[in-house]
Formats: structure tokens, sequence, C-alpha cells
């Protein structure tokens, strides 16, 4: 397994095929070094930039993606069938 550190960025609102509003945000995320902390130091040796860039159209979820907040991302091989 390996795991990453990221913070959410920035969240885009989006519109339609109308351009209307839609319920769907894109919800970015961005390896993140805060040099005050150790761990965040751990993580830029390891995994020192990258990017995660989501789809989001379930409201519960968005909730859980405040915008600064960071998070661990966990990257688990899928068991194929």
């Amino acid at each position: 397994m390996v795991r990453a550190k990221f913070r959410v960025i920035s969240i885009l609102e989006q519109a339609d095929y109308r351009g209307k509003p839609s319920p769907t945000k894109v919800v970015k995320l961005a390896c993140i070094y805060d040099t005050s902390i150790p761990e965040d130091h751990r993580f830029f040796d390891a995994t020192p930039s990258g990017s995660i860039e989501m789809w989001v159209n379930n409201p519960m979820a968005l909730e859980q993606l405040p915008l600064g907040k960071s998070f661990y991302v966990d990257f688990t091989p899928v068991e194929e069938p």
C-alpha cells in the first residue's frame, strides 16, 4: 500500500449541457508540505508533488471534502477476479 497526504485546494462549480448549474462539483486536491510538520517532511521526500481531481455529485460526499481540509489517500491494489 502507498499512502499520500493531500489537501483540498479548490471546489469548482459545474454547469450542465444547457449552461445551468449542476449538482456536480470538481474537487481538486494537491500534495501538501508544511515545513513546521515533521510528518510532511516524510511525505514530501516520498511524493514531492501530485494532484487528484474528482467530479463529485453526491452532496453528502461533498460535505466531507471541505476546502482546506487535509486527507490521507491510500492506494491499495484491487484484487482482480
